[in-house]
């Protein structure tokens, strides 16, 4: 099903220059970008620059893949807007707290996951190990991204955000979020996952952007073993992929993709001598 794309662009004019034409006035959509503030029983945390849809969901999801807390914890999340943007509170059980969140000093902007985390250590975490039977056909990671372009329209009016989904083991697509920001488009797709019942780990998620090691930690937070990207990996993300057991499979194109690390989940033809 279409989702709405209200409130989340505006129509903007620009002169647009073409070797062949020359100069042009010409007007595009362009995503909206707000200060979304994240707060844990009423103290203040974090402050992301997102897209201002699915609030909910990414509030839950930044919970969740930041290690604040298990989805089983949250007992609700209040939404509301503020003169300078938007706020969401996530109430807690008493005793949910995995963990001390850990601590930031600044915004996090649209393009940065780890923005404004004080200590070397609260960067790079240890992650918990994800063991399924998941097993993928390649042809079921061709389908999943094949399909993806449809299922953003936000992204089809700007060409300025990014994607995360969550397609079933043969390659459909369950649900889909989109943000300006890689890394919230992926706590979105995580909050509304766990909030609509599905398990994370009989799947595999499908980013549209470069694969960072934030994404793979992400993604084996929420017990998911395998992630696709359209774009390269770096290598912290392939050694986080596999210390975490997250088969990560990059460079997702029409014409195939590469598997960087436990590839024995993707069945594949054979590989030529």
């Amino acid at each position: 099903m279409e989702r709405s794309v209200e409130g989340t662009s505006r129509r903007r004019s620009g002169r647009q220059w073409r070797a062949a034409t020359g100069a042009a006035i010409i007007e595009r959509e362009t995503p909206t970008e707000a200060a979304i503030g994240i707060s844990f029983d009423g103290r203040p945390h974090t402050v992301l620059m997102a897209t201002p849809a699915d609030i909910a969901d990414l509030a839950a999801g930044f919970t969740v893949t930041e290690g604040v807390a298990d989805f089983a914890a949250i007992l609700g999340i209040e939404v509301r807007a503020a003169a300078e943007g938007w706020l969401a509170d996530v109430r807690l059980a008493p005793d949910g707290r995995r963990r001390a969140a850990r601590p930031r000093t600044l915004e996090g902007r649209s393009s940065c996951g780890l923005c404004g985390v004080q200590r070397l250590a609260d960067a790079v975490r240890p992650l918990p190990r994800v063991e399924t039977d998941l097993s993928v056909t390649a042809r079921a990671v061709q389908r999943a991204t094949a399909t993806l372009e449809d299922r953003q329209p936000l992204g089809r009016a700007t060409r300025a955000t990014h994607a995360a989904a969550f397609a079933a083991p043969n390659g459909d697509l369950l649900r889909v979020r989109e943000d300006v920001g890689r890394h919230n488009a992926l706590d979105k797709l995580a909050g509304a996952l766990l909030a609509d019942g599905f398990d994370p780990s009989a799947g595999f998620v499908v980013v549209t952007s470069r694969c960072s090691f934030e994404m793979v930690e992400k993604t084996a937070r929420i017990g998911c073993p395998m992630i696709v990207a359209v774009s390269a990996p770096t290598d912290l993300a392939i050694r986080k992929a596999e210390e975490a057991g997250v088969s990560l499979v990059a460079l997702a194109r029409v014409d195939g993709h590469t598997v960087f690390s436990r590839a024995d989940r993707l069945i594949c033809d054979p590989v030529p001598a």
